[in-house]
């Protein structure tokens, strides 16, 4: 696989992706997301490539204090093949390029695949509660 910066081509592609994987919530306008994400840090939207078609994705953050992980995907069809700890090592490594000392990440707690595949590569549970406001109402 190779990873590379997100550029806007691949948009349609990437929401495709997310979708398959189940990422896309009424909630969220996944194209809204990019275009909001390409305004910041744009640098560490990344995307994995098989051949032409993106199979990965990961959109990672850093504010100056804490980094973060959002849209991590990879095709189902593409899964236990390691894409997703490369394209995460990948972004940690930019995140940490940053000065980064942490960084966090959101999964619903009955996600217990997703919650083992984070564990298995270091991350562990803070015993902390998520809370979020929306400020824009995207549906």
């Amino acid at each position: 696989m190779i990873i590379r910066a997100f550029e806007e081509q691949d948009k349609n592609e990437v929401i495709s992706l997310w979708k398959e994987c189940g990422l896309v919530v009424p909630q969220n306008d996944s194209a809204k997301d990019i275009e909001r994400k390409l305004e910041v840090g744009r640098d560490l939207f990344l995307v994995g490539l098989q051949g032409h078609s993106i199979v990965a994705t990961v959109m990672g953050g850093y504010e100056g204090h804490r980094g973060w992980i959002n849209y991590l995907a990879v095709k189902p069809s593409e899964q236990r093949k390691g894409y997703g700890q490369a394209i995460m090592r990948a972004v940690e490594a930019l995140i940490m390029q940053k000065g980064c000392p942490k960084i966090n990440l959101q999964v619903r707690n009955t996600n217990e695949n997703v919650l083992a595949f984070y564990s298995a590569i270091g991350y562990g549970n803070d015993n902390v509660v998520g809370l979020g406001k929306r400020l824009e109402d995207d549906s």
